[in-house]
């Protein structure tokens, strides 16, 4: 199955459904900082999730409960593959670079990646 890319709106709501394992559409909501969307919009936007296949749901009658069918760490990897191969020619050494000159990164929390490498290297 082609995973496809979330707009901002679909992952916010996708990042309350990952958290809530399952919701109806006034758990999301309940989720949501001020000022609350309109109902019908968190509705319309779970419906698009489910048109992409990330969401499916149970019916209670009128009502749905969603839950999410791919995980969150299978999006993540999809995410961070696109941006790896979009922005960083596939090199997480330009990505790191990019991050230390952008100064997302400090000294310490670079430390800590090099120690987790080498780490990773010695297994």
């Amino acid at each position: 199955m082609e995973i496809k890319e979330l707009t901002r709106a679909e992952e916010q709501l996708m990042q309350i459904l990952w958290q809530l394992k399952k919701g109806f559409v006034k758990d999301v909501m309940a989720q949501l900082s001020e000022p609350l969307p309109a109902y019908n919009t968190v509705s319309t936007i779970i419906r698009i999730l489910e048109a992409k296949g990330f969401v499916s749901y149970i019916s209670y009658g009128k009502s749905h409960e969603y839950f999410p069918l791919i995980s969150k760490e299978t999006y993540q990897n999809f995410a961070t593959d696109k941006l790896m191969s979009g922005y960083f020619d596939n090199s997480v050494q330009h990505m790191f670079s990019y991050f230390v000159k952008k100064e997302k990164i400090d000294l310490k929390e670079a430390d800590e990646i090099l120690k987790l490498i080498k780490k990773l290297k010695n297994k």
